[in-house]
């Protein structure tokens, strides 16, 4: 089954587009990376996957849910972490996570909120607002909105942003877990040693359109000698 089924996307803005027909899926339960140049087209795609822009034509099913028909169906099973994210300034930590608990109706708050503080190291900046954190740390909350649901579907755009090395590990085991546990993931990164870890799949994408599609195998094997794979993808994406 797919839980992300994207088909002819096109999506313009002041008469340039950004999206050009892009189609392609992820499994439920699989992990794709998506990667691409800046101006790709790959946070447009993740926030008409998101439900927060409408495309021009084309849709988006959710775990079976129109993204435009049925947006509430489609959000209860979604996770989000934009890039740049910032949770609300004038909230504490606590009410960041308690505030979306709530809207994500999840049954147990106290709980939901104990389990994703501890998971991303949050217990001593519980009762502090987000202005007065670093940008790392202010990322490491915006993840936590993102996942204290344990959604079904996890979109991540660059989420690994700001993070120092040590912050970054522990983030990415977390999401492993994730993993593990079913949750299926896109993820709009440029660190190709992240896609490699994360990631059981590529989706590659450039002005718009899909450049290129397969496993990590798949693209390992597409390497030249004496190439790295980031040169090996850059080379693809000049190509197309």
């Amino acid at each position: 089954m797919k839980c992300i089924d994207v088909k002819g996307l096109v999506k313009s803005f002041n008469g340039v587009r950004a999206l050009n027909g892009l189609s392609f899926s992820v499994e439920c339960g699989d992990s794709a990376a998506l990667l691409g140049p800046n101006g790709a087209g790959k946070t447009t795609t993740m926030r008409i996957i998101a439900g927060l822009l409408r495309p021009d034509s084309g849709f988006v099913n959710v775990c079976g849910f129109d993204v435009i028909k049925e947006p509430r169906k489609t959000k209860s099973c979604l996770g989000y972490l934009p890039e740049d994210a910032a949770p609300f300034m004038n909230l504490t930590v606590r009410e960041n996570l308690e505030y979306v608990s709530l809207v994500r109706g999840l049954s147990n708050v106290k709980d939901a909120v104990e389990w994703v503080a501890q998971a991303l190291g949050l217990g001593g900046l519980m009762n502090v607002q987000p202005s007065l954190l670093s940008r790392g740390n202010r990322q490491r909350v915006a993840l936590a909105m993102a996942i204290i649901h344990k959604p079904k579907v996890l979109l991540l755009d660059e989420p690994l942003n700001y993070l120092d090395i040590p912050t970054q590990e522990n983030v990415i085991e977390l999401l492993l877990n994730m993993k593990r546990n079913g949750t299926t993931m896109l993820i709009s990164t440029h660190i190709m040693s992240v896609a490699e870890r994360l990631a059981n799949r590529v989706i590659m994408i450039n002005k718009g359109k899909l450049i290129w599609e397969g496993s990590i195998n798949e693209l390992m094997n597409l390497v030249k000698p004496g190439e790295r794979i980031e040169e090996a993808v850059a080379r693809m994406l000049k190509e197309a």
